[in-house]
């Protein structure tokens, strides 16, 4: 059982020793307000990892979830300004989000194009699309109504953080206990055996890449009603966070298993260097070390299992 846990329990030591850091060298980290801004600023990180840990389950990858957030963020705001009841413009800037993610998927099941290929192209195509639309502006002039869905600062708050709880627990829920989510795990670890079983794995694709797009969506409205004004340059580095939080919460970059740890150790790192008097240049740098490391430890565990099943079958 610890064995299995290793990846788990190697981040909350790594998330304990920060914080061990942050106690005897800035204590003001851990004042209510820096806390309650540090957990509003990863809500997007925690409800599109949801999804994205869904894609490379699969054994796929979505690099574009930045591009498709910014341009959800835009659209929650045109939406609002259009006149729009906030609910109906929360749901229409998730449906625009699905609809990006669902081309995704098309491209990826049926077409049978590499995901690394697919999310690469769309998320150039989409950030430099947008760019051109807006030609840079941001959204402006958005209705009252919108910023903190016209409810009290701090309901909206608890609502914006239990929601994220929310989707993050049903996530790990399904993947557990419903027929759906052994659907997924099977499509990742055993493709043609899934298919002989009755499993459709294309449609399984095509649905989690369509899901993320629609958790993207839904992120960057719950994400754009914090501001008074939206920029058309939202999502940037997302993807990275993203990918580097699904990685090092144990998710296998090659698929077929997974859990839904990491973005509290990657939430820590760019504020704790602030505090700690270090340049937050170095935190993209460190996520994508801690990628490097992580798909390394998949591969030599991987590698591990393969020579201990040789050496069984050799034995045997």
């Amino acid at each position: 059982m610890w064995r299995n846990r290793q990846r788990e329990l190697s981040v909350a030591v790594a998330i304990l020793a920060i914080a061990a850091i942050l106690a005897g060298f800035a204590p003001a980290f851990f004042t209510f307000a820096n806390v309650r801004d540090l957990a509003l600023a990863n809500v997007p990180v925690l409800i599109v990892a949801a999804g994205v840990t869904l894609i490379v389950i699969t054994s796929e990858l979505d690099i574009s979830v930045g591009s498709q957030f910014a341009i959800c963020s835009v659209a929650a705001g045109v939406f609002a300004i259009s006149g729009l009841p906030m609910f109906a413009a929360l749901i229409a800037a998730t449906l625009t989000g699905a609809l990006l993610g669902a081309v995704n998927g098309v491209l990826v099941a049926w077409v049978r194009i590499p995901s690394i290929v697919v999310t690469l192209a769309a998320m150039v195509a989409l950030r430099d699309g947008l760019r051109w639309v807006t030609q840079g502006a941001w959204v402006q002039n958005l209705p009252p109504g919108f910023h903190w869905f016209g409810l009290p600062q701090a309901s909206s708050e608890w609502i914006t953080i239990g929601a994220a709880a929310a989707i993050t627990a049903l996530t790990a829920w399904g993947l557990r206990h419903l027929a759906a989510g052994r659907a997924v795990y099977a499509t990742g670890s055993a493709a043609n055996a899934a298919r002989l079983t009755g499993i459709d794995t294309q449609y399984v694709v095509f649905t989690v890449f369509a899901l993320t797009g629609a958790l993207t969506g839904f992120a960057a409205a719950l994400n754009a009603v914090r501001f008074e004004q939206i920029p058309s340059n939202a999502g940037i580095g997302l993807e990275l966070k993203v990918i580097a939080a699904v990685v090092v919460g144990g998710v296998s970059i090659t698929g077929g298993r997974g859990t839904m740890l990491g973005v509290i150790l990657l939430g820590l790192i760019g504020p704790a260097l602030t505090f700690l008097g270090f340049s937050a240049y170095w935190e993209r740098a460190i996520e994508g070390g801690i990628i490097l490391v992580a798909v390394s430890m998949d591969a030599l565990s991987a590698q591990w299992r393969r020579n201990a099943d040789l050496a069984a079958a050799y034995r045997g």
